[in-house]
């Protein structure tokens, strides 16, 4: 596997486990607060519901390193498509239904990675 492969998929696997934390164990923080553009209010009501969705982006990013440390090349690239792909279109839907910058954020570095398991392996 290509080393700017692996970067880029540890990349997104980092992000979205950073993503879960916050998510999971710090929505109604301040800075948490800051990054979604919640208010205090809201993010108590809603911390249930992000801590689910934290789950979500945790299994996203369990999935990217699990293929990772497979030994299975070919498996191994499998895994980081059918994830990277999973990354891609919940950016793509994020960015039409909460904020438009979560294609930047979230798929940007979701479609490189997916560009290079492609053309680097």
């Amino acid at each position: 596997m290509h080393f700017l492969t692996i970067a880029l998929v540890a990349l997104v696997a980092v992000e979205h486990l950073y993503i879960l934390i916050l998510e999971m164990f710090m929505w109604t923080k301040p800075r948490t607060l800051k990054v979604f553009g919640m208010e205090a209010g809201l993010a108590e009501q809603t911390k249930n519901l992000a801590a689910n969705q934290g789950l979500y982006n945790g299994f996203l990013a369990s999935g990217l390193v699990f293929s990772l440390l497979n030994t299975n090349y070919e498996f191994a690239q499998q895994l980081q498509m059918f994830f990277l792909f999973c990354v891609i279109v919940a950016a793509v839907y994020g960015s039409f239904t909460v904020k438009k910058t979560i294609i930047f954020i979230q798929g940007v570095p979701a479609i490189l990675a997916l560009l290079s398991v492609f053309l680097l392996g």
